[in-house]
């Protein structure tokens, strides 16, 4: 497992959107390649796709209100040599596009990419309809899809410019609201590939998004008490690193899973389904426990939905009292 030193300060960091990591991503994409082209659905701004649409206008397309023709067009546009990002919020791209996902891109495992923006609970007032709780499992149950959820801005705009440089589908999950910071532009990031960016001894925290940080913050007020914890970056759900789970698994005797997600089968379901192979060892998840969302204060919405550092801190040591 690589370990990843993160120099920041957990009290005092930098918020900035990882919907803008995506759309500048985007553009280093489009300037390496020339084939890179943008499929919008009308919220071109609101996913940071303008500043493709801006920078390559020629190479951008609004296909409006229309989720399965624009992933039928962008199929189309695959065989035709060209690297197509299909963008639209999580819950309409992955919902309403998942037929033509299915059969059109992945069973023909075709070079489109899917960037689904305003994931998980921290949408905030646009509510449930526009909440995507369930597309991460909905995505990595698609043979030949993998799936990206990258903790902060950097490794967003990381995780763009890898996908565009990796044949076959990906989709990356991105977010709306400003997050903490963690890494920085000179971070390591490779898809498929978790880091450890905490040691410890006593129990492995595995994350992903916005909850890596949390996972962290919990695992500085846990030392405090003299727990030592381990804190993963899990952005790839899919293909996960069954190496790196099983060490961790191995080194503490005790995992406990944090995502943004429905808890049936997100980042964390994939971890089990390692484990319960592999190396079977205590396990606590922090997620999403089949609710759907409601529109309130993006903070006052992961307190409600249990998505908190605390959240964290109560399930380390509710594994830790089950660890042998």
């Amino acid at each position: 497992m690589l370990k990843v030193d993160i120099n920041v300060d957990l009290n005092n960091v930098e918020k900035k959107p990882t919907r803008e990591g995506y759309g500048e991503g985007l553009v280093v994409a489009g300037e390496r390649n020339k084939d890179v082209v943008a499929l919008g659905a009308d919220i071109t701004a609101s996913t940071k796709v303008d500043l493709f649409r801006d920078r390559f206008p020629e190479r951008f397309f609004n296909i409006g209100i229309a989720e399965q023709n624009q992933m039928g067009i962008a199929a189309g546009m695959s065989l035709a040599g060209n690297i197509p990002f299909v963008t639209n919020y999580g819950v309409f791209l992955a919902g309403r596009a998942w037929d033509q996902i299915r059969t059109t891109v992945c069973y023909s495992n075709l070079n489109v990419k899917l960037g689904g923006a305003h994931g998980g609970i921290s949408v905030g007032p646009d509510g449930a309809t526009h909440q995507a709780l369930e597309e991460i499992s909905i995505m990595r149950c698609l043979p030949n899809m993998r799936v990206v959820v990258p903790a902060d801005y950097h490794e967003t705009k990381k995780a763009t410019i890898a996908a565009a440089e990796t044949y076959g589908p990906i989709y990356i999950r991105f977010g709306r609201e400003k997050v903490p910071v963690i890494t920085d532009e000179n971070t390591p990031f490779e898809i498929g590939k978790a880091y450890c960016l905490r040691e410890g001894s006593d129990v492995a925290i595995i994350a992903c998004g916005v909850m890596v940080y949390k996972s962290l913050v919990a695992a500085e007020e846990l030392a405090k008490e003299g727990i030592n914890v381990m804190v993963i970056n899990n952005h790839t759900v899919k293909p996960i690193d069954q190496d790196s789970i099983i060490e961790a698994a191995e080194k503490t005797g005790a995992i406990v899973t944090a995502e943004e997600h429905q808890l049936a089968g997100g980042m964390g379901s994939a971890v089990l389904e390692v484990l319960a192979q592999k190396c079977p060892v205590p396990v606590e998840m922090v997620g999403i426990d089949d609710r759907f969302g409601e529109s309130g204060d993006p903070d006052e919405l992961m307190k409600a939905f249990g998505l908190t550092s605390a959240s964290i801190v109560a399930a380390v040591k509710d594994v830790l009292r089950r660890k042998k």
